[in-house]
């Protein structure tokens, strides 16, 4: 049995992380700040999923708070830590810039500084492909510049995997940052395009649909996130002989830190994507088209071959079996809360 801690554990990625370990005999120590979103229920409603399990222990408290997380560390002692808290989301970093900078920036600090006085045999830490930015060159590979973020949120994100390379290579901490694209499931983040159009199409509103519908994205169902990342626990960044970094490898040369995409290296188009939904819920969604939105990006689609040879996993659920899972317990979760 592992003990893993988790931050973020009523978060959309955390409590399906948190569960699958649970499910597997693991031990999980999980840290939320329970900070409201757009539906005050659905982080409660989460975290309910976890409470009271053998294996669980919950902390709630604010990352970003000098201590919580040394403290934490020190009392629980984990072999492996998954950093997921943050705040997500390209549009409200626009808006709340210095929201996203004290949770995402200073809360990662805080976290290596945890991670430095208590070091676990592996840390991974949830980055994002918004971090690849204004480049255009597809598919989006480890190995290529991110200097040019085009929102706050991405800026943030870049930040904290030169923070975490800087602390990996001062004090020898395995770190491994995780670049996850566009993923999808049941109890996401209601701001996200999915949940929005389902919940749109479901009650007879319009969709917004920004750039005529002329994007791209690698979709990535939640199952085969988790997936992803649980396999690279065993993938433990080491420095390289002589610096020599192997061809397609994004290891640092002078730090145990490594960069992984997490994607199915075959981008949908949001066309395509709202078909799946239309399909699912058996009605045809009314259309608004729209320009893009300041600090979007027209595309994303990973190159996942470094994730595929050092876990020999890569994701592949297709729209049509995994939005159809979303659909159902949209309509299960929220007939059951409105009843």
């Amino acid at each position: 049995m592992v003990k893993v801690l988790v931050t973020g554990t009523a978060g959309f990625i955390g409590s399906h992380l948190a569960r699958r370990l649970l499910d597997e005999g693991q031990e999980v120590v999980g840290i939320d700040a329970m900070t409201p979103c757009a539906d005050p229920g659905l982080k409660p409603a989460r975290l309910d999923l976890l409470k009271g399990r053998p294996g669980y222990t919950h902390c709630e408290g604010r990352i970003e708070e000098p201590g919580v997380l040394a403290g934490l560390m020190a009392a629980e002692k984990p072999e492996i830590v998954v950093h997921l808290a943050a705040e997500a989301g390209v549009r409200s970093s626009i808006e709340n810039p210095r929201l996203y900078l004290q949770s995402n920036v200073i809360g990662t600090f805080e976290l290596l500084e945890a991670v430095r006085a208590h070091p676990p045999r592996h840390t991974l830490i949830a980055s994002t492909s918004s971090a690849y930015g204004a480049n255009t060159e597809m598919p989006f590979a480890e190995t290529m510049k991110a200097d040019w973020p085009v929102s706050p949120y991405a800026a943030t994100k870049k930040a904290t995997e030169t923070l975490a390379h800087s602390h990996s290579h001062i004090y020898g901490l395995p770190i491994t940052m995780f670049r996850f694209f566009t993923v999808y499931g049941a109890w996401g983040r209601p701001d996200m395009a999915y949940f929005l159009f389902t919940d749109a199409i479901l009650n007879g509103r319009p969709i917004k649909v920004f750039n005529h519908g002329r994007m791209r994205r690698d979709f990535v169902f939640i199952d085969d996130l988790v997936e992803s990342i649980i396999r690279l626990f065993e993938a433990v960044p080491e420095v390289p002989d002589g610096g020599a970094v192997p061809e397609g490898d994004s290891i640092s040369p002078v730090a145990p830190f490594r960069v992984v995409n997490i994607g199915k290296s075959a981008p949908d188009t949001l066309m395509e994507f709202i078909s799946a939904i239309e399909k699912a819920t058996g009605r045809a969604a009314e259309k608004t088209y729209l320009e893009m939105q300041p600090g979007d990006v027209v595309a994303t689609w990973a190159d996942a071959s470094l994730l595929k040879n050092l876990t020999g996993y890569l994701p592949d659920t297709p729209l049509d079996k995994g939005i159809p899972s979303f659909v159902d317990w949209y309509r299960s979760y929220y007939r059951k809360n409105s009843a």
